[in-house]
């Protein structure tokens, strides 16, 4: 061809024989899968994806356009949904240690099932503890313990009174409290008169008055306790009737979920925090908080009873929907978009949280599955890259704020 010289028709395109197409048109073939002219790297990646041993992780490298990120994704996508699907997580309010939440881990579903029939067990708990507390078999049994502390209380007061009058001295009650004065015929003689006894006599009454107040001090000083005796009572007679109302709701779920035994054991601690918590369910309790709660924390929805947010299961991870194990694409994969992060809310001019307030991270979502990242900006995210390899060499995923990890803020936190 000599330079400058135009190009025909026949010279601009290149023929092929229709013959060598076991196809008639491309509408009957399959969508290409892999990368054109890479056939190298697709082999390296699949072999990469099936070392399925801790510690390998794939790192593929190639310029700007070559398809990497839209390969490894459909490459991915098909592997996985071959795949089991990956557990759901759950945090629930560690009700022995409040500032430790519980993670618990269930099959794909059973997250939000769980969530579901708690919430609906809090609400029905709401109806029956009331109603119990308003049958007449335990207003009859309370009254009856109120009643036993009044008649001992009257006996030991009755029976300082009796020895009082066969010494002539009447119990009197004042404003601040029981006095002593002698009597003469029945009636309380006043001082002047007293003045006028025998001094013998005087000295005789003074002494039996003292007497007197010592064991009217020793029944006081027992009172306490015999207070103290009948409300013990009461909380009993308040748990059991807690536990009647709730126990047969929480063996259920307890029956369902036997195969879980930490759900089992959760179970089983929230149903002992009901019965001793039993003021949440009651109306005239129902914005009361635990003592060991220092900021009531807001309801999550309007409405919400504090009894809710104490023992509502907060999902962080559902996997229902998905068809097989999870491909998570972190695009911004910032050191709190990876291990998830702890939000808090201002009360009283302190920042506090609950279990309520836990954000899953890119870790959290893909686990049991497929995490993938851009390296590049891995790296640029102050204290990504050192977070991400963090947890996955320890195998455990710590959620902290930067404020926390460089001390520049001071919250009420969680572990």
């Amino acid at each position: 061809m000599e330079p400058g010289k135009p190009l025909t028709s026949e010279e601009l395109y290149r023929t092929c024989d229709p013959g060598e197409f076991a196809f008639a048109t491309t509408a009957e073939l399959e969508d290409f899968k892999e990368i054109l002219g890479q056939d190298r790297a697709v082999e390296a990646i699949r072999f990469g994806v099936d070392v399925d041993l801790d510690g390998y992780n794939l790192f593929v490298l190639g310029p700007p356009g070559t398809g990497r990120h839209s390969f490894v994704r459909e490459f991915l996508a098909r592997r996985a949904a071959a795949e089991a699907k990956a557990s759901d997580w759950c945090y629930v309010n560690n009700l022995e240690q409040p500032h430790q939440p519980l993670a618990l881990q269930l099959p794909a579903g059973q997250g939000r099932q769980l969530q579901n029939e708690i919430d609906k067990l809090i609400e029905e708990a709401h109806t029956v503890i009331p109603a119990a507390f308003e049958s007449e078999d335990y207003r009859a049994r309370r009254q009856a313990i109120e009643e036993a502390f009044k008649e001992e209380q009257n006996q030991i007061f009755s029976a300082i009174q009796e020895r009082a009058q066969q010494r002539r001295i009447a119990l009197i009650r004042t404003l601040s409290g029981f006095a002593f004065a002698p009597l003469r015929e029945g009636e309380v003689i006043s001082p002047d008169e007293f003045q006028k006894l025998p001094e013998p006599e005087q000295q005789r009454i003074q002494e039996d008055i003292q007497d007197l107040e010592k064991e009217l001090q020793k029944a006081m000083q027992g009172t306490p306790q015999r207070v103290r005796k009948s409300r013990e009572k009461v909380r009993a007679l308040d748990r059991e009737f807690a536990m009647f109302a709730v126990g047969g709701l929480v063996d259920a779920l307890m029956q369902k979920y036997a195969e879980l035994p930490k759900v089992v054991k959760h179970l089983k601690s929230l149903q002992s925090d009901i019965v001793e918590n039993v003021n949440l369910f009651l109306h005239a309790g129902s914005e009361q908080q635990p003592a060991e709660t220092p900021f009531p924390l807001p309801p999550r929805q309007p409405g919400e009873s504090p009894a809710m947010r104490r023992y509502g299961v907060n999902v962080i991870v559902d996997n229902s929907e998905d068809d097989g194990a999870p491909v998570i694409f972190e695009d911004h994969p910032t050191f709190q978009n990876l291990v998830g992060q702890i939000e808090h809310v201002a009360m009283m001019g302190a920042l506090v949280t609950d279990f309520n307030l836990i954000k899953a991270g890119a870790l959290h979502r893909a686990n049991g599955g497929y995490l993938v990242l851009d390296a590049h900006k891995v790296l640029i995210q102050p204290y990504a890259w050192e977070g991400l390899k963090r947890a996955l060499k320890s195998r455990r995923i710590r959620i902290e704020s930067l404020g926390q990890i460089y001390s520049l803020v001071s919250t009420v936190s969680l572990e």
